[in-house]
């Protein structure tokens, strides 16, 4: 089977060129170093404040109190999980659209519902 190039530029000026089976056509990921960066900090606090309930409720604290730091480990994951479908939308999902891979836009809608 016969590869075709695809070129692409991300947002740093990066020319980024790959090739797929025309059988299988399947995009290729790029993430943002500072975007991954920013995530994976993101859920190091998390899993800061998930250590922290742990700790809460092993101490037999008070259930509002527990209750309060788990809310605010949930607001965390939900912001984490907005800043990645926002960022793969922008990019993956684009370059997915430009590369006619249909199934990786399919996947994601399924894994986006899942999300919310």
């Amino acid at each position: 089977m016969s590869q075709k190039p695809h070129t692409h530029i991300d947002e740093n000026g990066n020319v980024i060129t790959h090739t797929h089976d025309e059988k299988h056509v399947r995009h290729s990921h790029y993430h943002d170093p500072e975007e991954k960066k920013r995530q994976l900090n993101r859920i190091s606090r998390a899993i800061g404040h998930l250590n922290h309930v742990k700790s809460m409720i092993e101490n037999d604290r008070d259930c509002a109190d527990v209750l309060t730091q788990l809310s605010a480990v949930d607001s965390a994951l939900r912001g984490l999980g907005k800043e990645i479908i926002k960022e793969h939308m922008t990019h993956c999902i684009t370059h997915a659209i430009e590369d006619g891979d249909m199934e990786a836009v399919e996947e994601f809608q399924k894994a986006v519902q899942k999300f919310i």
